[in-house]
């Protein structure tokens, strides 16, 4: 590929290559804090490329490749090359990690112990994990969390945390000293903004934690909590993972390692001042 770009992001590196320079120049400008790959060999590959050489210059169009493709994935437009970017890392994780186990979850840390959040899309996780860093909780990953088969630690992978929507001037307002990525409008998923984690976010990410709390939460609803029973957990983590199959036995076994380790809670918040606040209430009892 003409550009390319190599960062290491908690246990994982991803090499990222372009036929265009833009995506390039904008991951190394957000990405500028983090590491290269150790001994400079990634994990990953990722490539973003032209269905055909003249769409590089023609109403170019970015398609998603790598170690591992979707062959029905549609194209996204070069002013959204940042975005196919972070996809492209997603997927390889999504079809490549063997690993660990992935769940599809936000994470925080807080005295070296771990909360995660899954929920379908739109329930918070990202906006409810960047604000629980702006508060003094260590920011471990927005897209996945990687739970050890063998030690049941999860590992931090804090990768740019994918605000959308309503969600970007929330974030911006508590956190105005923070650094963002370019506004990317009109996305599959809507307008989309990335946050670049805080500098302890970085410095910390070859450091694990103990999973001590799951959390449900829901956004748009009255304030509520309720304990969530292990079978219900069970069924709601296997949907939130994308190798739980694939990884076969080692997968079940750190998944119901995890269901019967911590207690699980779901929250339901009309806005983030709540949500903040039942989980600290919630992080008190645990």
């Amino acid at each position: 590929m003409r550009f390319a770009h190599q960062v290491k992001i908690g246990p994982i590196g991803f090499r990222i290559g372009s036929d265009w320079s833009a995506p390039i120049a904008a991951l190394r400008a957000l990405y500028s804090d983090y590491p290269a790959p150790e001994g400079g060999v990634p994990d990953f590959t990722v490539r973003l490329f032209a269905a055909r050489p003249w769409r590089r210059f023609i109403r170019p169009s970015v398609m998603i490749g790598g170690d591992y493709v979707l062959p029905e994935a549609a194209p996204l437009p070069i002013a959204q090359g940042l975005l196919a970017a972070e996809m492209g890392m997603n997927l390889q994780m999504a079809l490549g990690q063997r690993r660990y186990l992935l769940l599809h979850a936000s994470v925080v840390e807080r005295d070296g112990r771990a909360l995660l959040m899954t929920g379908e899309s739109g329930a918070g996780k990202s906006t409810l994990a960047a604000l629980l860093a702006a508060r003094g909780w260590r920011l471990m990953g927005d897209e996945f969390a990687l739970i050890d088969p063998a030690s049941g630690l999860v590992h931090a992978f804090p990768r740019l945390v994918s605000l959308k929507n309503a969600a970007i001037s929330v974030v911006e307002m508590a956190v105005p000293s923070a650094r963002f990525g370019p506004l990317l409008a009109g996305t599959p998923k809507g307008d989309i903004r990335h946050l670049v984690p805080d500098a302890n976010a970085i410095a910390t990410m070859d450091q694990p934690a103990r999973p001590a709390l799951l959390l449900f939460p829901r956004f748009g609803l009255e304030a509520a909590m309720r304990p969530v029973p292990p079978s219900e957990v069970f069924v709601r983590l296997t949907q939130a993972s994308t190798n739980y199959v694939a990884m076969g036995e080692r997968g079940f076994d750190a998944l119901t390692g995890l269901v019967g380790q911590i207690p699980a809670q779901a929250i339901d918040y009309p806005d983030t001042q709540t949500a903040i606040d039942l989980v600290e209430q919630l992080w008190a009892s645990t």
